[in-house]
């Protein structure tokens, strides 16, 4: 089959790969359908995190089950969700839905405890271990499903999923005042989460007119521009001079932490999904401002099923963040689209 490689800062290729297939019995193999890039594998892409040698790359997918071990309860031809890591669903963090801190899991594009390899979600199919407590089943979908709906099934793998998660880790309760800052696929989903929660005024920190556009659809009632001292200034003049109650940080980086929590007011919190890059807490700002920060990797199969349903009643429509959709064989065109910021997020079709 073919699947997505990356080989060097910059460098992505899709190349000739051996066959997944069911190697212990609970392994399902799933038929990609649709995949994507994520703002987080633009940081090996970018050189931020160092790739020593090359390897399977992708971790957001949907797809239809095509053999299954024999402990794995999932039927064959069904429609499923793979979260962005796989888990087992049994052990103490996945019992308290903490299925990131899997005692048994993993990630996408990697070896699996037992030293086989695990396909990147970046391909034609993938290898699932642990399919019973990783995969999400879809009832009532196949692989013809429409193209909006399938958008926003995929987010459900990570981006919808983490944006809900910054949402609930800052504890957005309604009628509050909510910023979020940055304005990708996740801060965007932090959005739509904020107003699912009921939010009462939501201040999207954007500088681009079509995310800003799309935040507003998603329920943002401001959009501030600016950044640092003036940034915060903007936010408190919406917010009489206060500060947000809860903010949800979704870049990662220490200017953006550091925006996030200047924006909170005293006794506020911060969620933050971002995966941290140079963050450095001022502590004596949060404790002389009694900021509170809570979040971490965003634990999606926690809200699988919650979000799927809310997907399938039409309740939210989260597959907006896709603003292109390619082939995978344009896989390094996808790269340099999300790099370059010419697409807000990139549907990958096998």
């Amino acid at each position: 089959m073919r699947a997505t490689v990356i080989h060097a800062a910059g460098d992505v290729r899709l190349e000739q790969v051996p066959d997944p297939q069911v190697v212990l019995p609970t392994d399902a193999v799933v038929r990609v359908v649709a995949s994507c890039v994520c703002g987080s594998d633009l940081w090996p892409y970018r050189g931020a995190n160092e790739v020593t040698e090359p390897r399977r790359i992708g971790h957001e997918f949907v797809g239809v089950v095509e053999e299954t071990g024999d402990d794995v309860q999932l039927r064959r031809g069904q429609f499923v969700v793979a979260p962005f890591v796989w888990s087992c669903g049994g052990c103490a963090p996945c019992r308290s839905g903490v299925q990131t801190s899997c005692e048994r899991g993993g990630g996408w594009g990697g070896p699996d405890r037992d030293g086989h390899l695990v396909d990147g979600g970046q391909g034609e199919a993938v290898r699932v271990p642990r399919a019973n407590g990783t995969l999400v089943p879809v009832d009532g979908v196949d692989e013809d499903v429409e193209e909006g709906l399938l958008k926003s099934l995929l987010t459900c793998s990570d981006v919808m999923g983490t944006g809900w998660h910054a949402a609930t880790r800052a504890g957005v309760q309604e009628g509050e005042t909510v910023v979020v800052v940055g304005d990708g696929a996740v801060g965007l989903c932090g959005v739509l989460s904020a107003r699912m929660k009921g939010a009462g005024r939501i201040i999207a920190m954007s500088r681009h007119a079509p995310r800003q556009a799309v935040a507003r659809e998603f329920g943002a009632t401001d959009v501030v521009e600016a950044r640092g001292d003036e940034g915060v200034q903007a936010v408190r003049e919406l917010t009489d001079g206060r500060g947000a109650d809860r903010v949800l940080e979704c870049v990662g980086t220490h200017d953006a932490m550091l925006q996030a929590i200047r924006s909170a007011r005293p006794g506020g919190t911060v969620g933050y999904v971002g995966v941290p890059h140079g963050i450095e807490l001022p502590i004596e700002l949060m404790f002389r401002r009694n900021v509170n920060v809570a979040g971490g990797v965003a634990p999606v199969r926690a809200y699988g099923e919650a979000l799927r349903d809310a997907v399938l009643a039409g309740d939210i429509e989260p597959g907006k963040v896709f603003d292109a959709v390619m082939p995978l064989d344009d896989v390094a065109e996808a790269y340099t689209a999300m790099d370059e910021r010419a697409a807000i997020k990139v549907m990958l079709r096998p």
